[in-house]
């Protein structure tokens, strides 16, 4: 080790490259500024949040009753030429009886496919395949975690484990559950911008690779605090709203009217409940695209 004649060690200088990424990283995170993930992907690839740790405790509403409540009631009853009947599903339902659901009148069924990129439903089959037999329209969703992976490495494996399409005429378009962070910060620790580009990513990445627009699943309080009530979406991507409740109540910027109100999570049977916001003839539009 050499010395100096002030008698402090000698350290090399930092080149100005390392300098210039150092601060890049930090004012990224500092503002977080959209377009600088390519740039900062080295420094903040270490602090990605772990894998999820009760992926079959989270599923579409969850954490919506958690946070918001649930009211007391259930929803005015519905007129088989103005909606249709529907549920969704995960593995906590575990095996689900398809034939008792469709006895009561239900006529869709969105299944949970994956969450992250490490998990997948373990009930799928039976659920997926299952409401399909009795005759039913169905769907997969994705549970997001934007703090664990990119958008575009969740659309991907959610296409690849239960989530693709096909123009079959009982097959919905994928479903991208957003709603209150299971295991932390209540918007994954991203800024508004952060969480709307997340998303974006998404959705281009499902779109390129079945040519469908997905579903968003939300609730106006989530997306309001966590996204600064984005517009970004409504012309383009369905909405699937919770409220538990007899109405939709107010909804997300964007939108001038719901596809999906899920509008219990105490209903017969499975628990959520939904209605599709038309007629059978409508729903089965949206699953042909």
């Amino acid at each position: 080790m050499s010395v100096l004649r002030s008698g402090f060690p000698h350290r090399p200088a930092r080149s100005l490259p390392t300098l210039a990424g150092v601060l890049l990283a930090v004012l990224a995170l500092l503002l977080g500024l959209p377009g600088t993930a390519d740039a900062t992907a080295g420094a903040t690839a270490g602090r990605r949040a772990p894998e999820p740790r009760h992926p079959d405790q989270d599923w579409a509403g969850s954490q919506i009753a958690r946070h918001e409540g649930t009211a007391a009631g259930t929803a005015p009853p519905a007129s088989s030429l103005a909606s249709v009947e529907g549920v969704d599903v995960s593995s906590h339902n575990g095996s689900v009886a398809w034939s008792t659901l469709w006895s009561s009148g239900v006529r869709f069924a969105y299944v949970k496919a994956t969450e992250s990129t490490s998990y997948t439903n373990p009930s799928f089959a039976q659920q997926y395949n299952g409401s399909y037999n009795t005759g039913m329209i169905r769907g997969a969703y994705h549970f997001a975690t934007p703090d664990t992976s990119s958008g575009a490495a969740q659309a991907t494996y959610f296409v690849g484990h239960g989530g693709g399409w096909s123009r079959d005429g009982k097959t919905l378009p994928g479903a991208l559950d957003m709603e209150y962070n299971p295991y932390g910060a209540t918007c994954y620790g991203l800024s508004a911008a952060g969480l709307v580009n997340w998303m974006k990513d998404w959705f281009a990445t499902y779109k390129a690779r079945t040519g469908r627009d997905a579903v968003i699943y939300t609730s106006t309080g989530w997306w309001k605090q966590c996204t600064g009530n984005s517009a970004a979406f409504g012309a383009v991507n369905p909405l699937w709203i919770p409220r538990y409740g007899s109405s939709a109540g107010e909804l997300p910027a964007g939108w001038g009217f719901h596809t999906i109100w899920q509008y219990t999570s105490s209903g017969a049977t499975v628990g959520d409940h939904n209605r599709f916001n038309g007629a059978l003839d409508r729903l089965k539009a949206l699953a042909n695209g």
